[in-house]
């Protein structure tokens, strides 16, 4: 339940930026004066682009549902950027697509029926600059787990918890991404903590 609340929250917080993106389509001035003591800067508005947002999204759910659910490595460039850092939930943070597909294989190596197959929510900024998706991570713990050079025989047991995931995009591809699970609910669900 608190996973859950967690997940509600960055998604409320979001939506509120996707919905103040847009405040001026319509309006024939796209832009925005900031004034301070010493100088005044002129910035132009970002247009809306739901074209972009869209394909992104659409970019997302494939990384999801085929990519990451089917392990095919080879397409991971396809939404990663080569120089991409991740944000893992355990506070660690990676950089380059390699170390990136390294984590994600080793994830498979003691549960391979890891998977996500639904992004019941999904929204992003205007521009597709960023997006937001979540869903549930699925799987089960039916191989030994290798931890810190010890091993943790597998329980066979399931585990289904909330995921988020922020992108930041950049010629079609992520350059920033943020995962987001709850790490203990995940291992209590495995029955490797109580």
């Amino acid at each position: 339940m608190k996973s859950k609340n967690i997940l509600l929250l960055l998604s409320s917080l979001l939506m509120l930026v996707i919905v103040y993106s847009c405040n001026d389509i319509g309006q024939q001035d796209n832009s925005a004066t900031l004034t301070n003591d010493s100088a005044s800067v002129r910035t132009a508005a970002m247009p809306c682009d739901e074209t972009t947002l869209q394909k992104n999204l659409a970019v997302f759910d494939r990384l999801d549902y085929e990519v990451f659910s089917g392990q095919k490595w080879t397409e991971l460039h396809e939404s990663h950027g080569e120089n991409i850092v991740v944000y893992w939930p355990d506070g660690r943070t990676t950089t380059g697509l390699e170390p990136h597909i390294a984590d994600l294989k080793m994830m498979f190596t003691y549960a391979p029926d890891t998977r996500i197959k639904q992004h019941p929510v999904k929204f992003g900024k205007s521009t597709g600059e960023w997006t937001c998706v979540t869903g549930f991570m699925e799987g089960t713990f039916t191989k030994p787990m290798v931890k810190d050079g010890k091993t943790i025989a597998p329980t066979g047991k399931a585990f289904k918890l909330p995921m988020c995931t922020v992108g930041h995009w950049s010629n079609g591809v992520m350059t920033e991404e943020y995962l987001y699970f709850d790490n203990k609910s995940y291992m209590e669900q495995m029955g490797i903590m109580n």
